[in-house]
């Protein structure tokens, strides 16, 4: 098997390509990837979005490496990394790849895998609107 596992929660920016190469395996006939970027707009909003600053507890990447190591299998391959600070529209905060030998498995862990990240890591976001309004999302 080749490849690297990645669990990362991190300041540096996301890179799509180790994603990749962390999931490389030559049993896999499907790559899924998922990468979250931030949007001009949010629900929870009441005008546009211009950017978020991502804070994490201590034990946000323990519980990340938990993720893989519950999601990844024989023949499942798992890389995932969520990006913390401030980031701008159009940034990547989270990239997340699976790979196995058929597509229907590797896109059903990539979204459990997704969901899993979104409600169990400890990461939260203030978000900053146009008209200086900024608010907390996902705090407990």
């Amino acid at each position: 098997m080749t490849g690297t596992t990645i669990a990362r929660v991190t300041t540096d920016e996301l890179q799509l390509a180790a994603h990749l190469a962390a999931v490389e395996d030559p049993r896999a006939g499907a790559v899924v990837t998922f990468v979250g970027q931030i949007r001009d707009h949010d629900p929870e909003a009441a005008g546009r979005v211009v950017s978020l600053d991502y804070t994490a507890h201590p034990d946000a990447e323990r519980v990340l490496e938990g993720l893989v190591a519950r999601h990844a299998r024989d023949g499942v391959r798992v890389a995932v990394s969520h990006r913390i600070g401030h980031l701008e529209v159009g940034d990547i905060a989270l990239i997340a790849c699976v790979s196995s030998a058929h597509r229907g498995e590797a896109y059903d862990v990539s979204r459990a895998l997704v969901e899993d990240v979104k409600s169990e890591v400890p990461i939260w976001k203030q978000q900053h609107e146009a008209d200086g309004a900024a608010s907390w999302v996902g705090l407990p």
